[in-house]
């Protein structure tokens, strides 16, 4: 999801299947390090902080939020002030299950408008922040943001291990061997206040952060990607995607255990199908879908909550909560880009 301003043609959603000479380039065998790479990689062209929370209100309905704080560098440097080449776009919305409130910020990080610390971990963008207390990595964090329509704030505490995805966070992206690096702290309690339309709503859930770097994630013929964060009432969850490209496409998925230990896999393992394609905001996209794992024994129906759930942001795209049936049941979220 770059600050492009021009879409440019072969080069993967929002570009990310751009060449960008001088940047790094993710390798496997790097080792991950905590808490320093809760923050952030300047040396890289592409990063996200990636918060999304399956909520129950103490009315009895179910709620999702999402915040996602973007760093996209124009050069491979840091900089200072105006000059700097680090530009930060911020995401936050919160879905019911008939109205879909949705927020964009664009920022400079050189002016202290946005960015983020590794420790004691904070991200930001105006008056929207993720921050941690202090000493504890990213276990204890709360969390708000604001758009016109609404406004939240929440607190989380992770019941669980960090999650490398991939070959110990190495996540390759396409055959021909674009990657990331990639991590999860996918088992978040939360609980905290939405404020909507129609008067607070305390809640109470499940939250999961992604973070995600890279230079060029993308094949420049992948077109975009439907990526799912699963949670199921077993205790058991699943992350699995799905990129698209003009061939089978190529699909990557992690299972993790209710002892926090995971499984990674590799292309072809995860097979995903559109059930029931829906016209949202002029688009034809596909809002159930059929997720199954064979080597886990998973077979699912999963459905979005409110099938209006569009970011019409700048790079636009579907993100909302689901519900899981079939061989597990559950809920947990759904991202798909690139669907014109």
């Amino acid at each position: 999801m770059l600050l492009q301003t021009t879409p440019l043609a072969a080069q993967g959603f929002a570009g990310l299947g751009a060449d960008a000479d001088g940047f790094a380039i993710p390798h496997p065998g790097a080792v991950l390090e905590f808490p320093a790479d809760h923050g952030a990689h300047p040396d890289y062209r592409i990063e996200w902080w990636y918060l999304t929370a399956t909520l129950k209100g103490d009315d009895g309905d179910p709620y999702g939020v999402q915040w996602t704080l973007f760093r996209s560098a124009l050069r491979p440097d840091d900089g200072t002030g105006w000059q700097t080449p680090q530009l930060w776009m911020g995401h936050a919305a919160v879905t019911t299950r008939d109205q879909h409130h949705v927020a964009e910020r664009l920022a400079r990080g050189g002016i202290g408008q946005a960015g983020v610390t590794a420790s004691p971990f904070a991200a930001w963008i105006d008056d929207w922040e993720m921050k941690a207390h202090p000493d504890t990595g990213i276990s204890e964090l709360t969390l708000s943001a604001r758009g016109e329509t609404f406004r939240y704030e929440l607190a989380l505490s992770a019941k669980g291990p960090l999650v490398l995805h991939g070959d110990q966070g190495y996540s390759v992206k396409s055959a021909d061997g674009q990657a990331s690096y990639y991590y999860s702290q996918p088992a978040y309690d939360v609980s905290g206040t939405l404020f909507l339309p129609d008067g607070p709503v305390e809640v109470t859930g499940q939250g999961w952060l992604d973070r995600e770097w890279s230079t060029q994630p993308l094949s420049p013929d992948q077109t975009g990607w439907d990526w799912f964060s699963l949670s199921f009432d077993s205790g058991a969850r699943m992350m699995g995607f799905q990129l698209r490209d003009s061939g089978a496409g190529y699909t990557s998925a992690t299972w993790i255990g209710p002892d926090g230990q995971s499984q990674s896999f590799s292309d072809g393992a995860l097979d995903v199908r559109p059930l029931k394609t829906e016209r949202v905001s002029g688009r034809d996209i596909p809002m159930r879908w059929r997720v199954s794992l064979p080597d886990q024994g998973l077979d699912v129906e999963v459905a979005a909550l409110n099938l209006n759930s569009w970011m019409d942001t700048s790079f636009p795209y579907w993100e909302g909560p689901v519900t899981i049936s079939g061989s597990h049941s559950g809920q947990g979220y759904l991202e798909m880009t690139g669907y014109d």
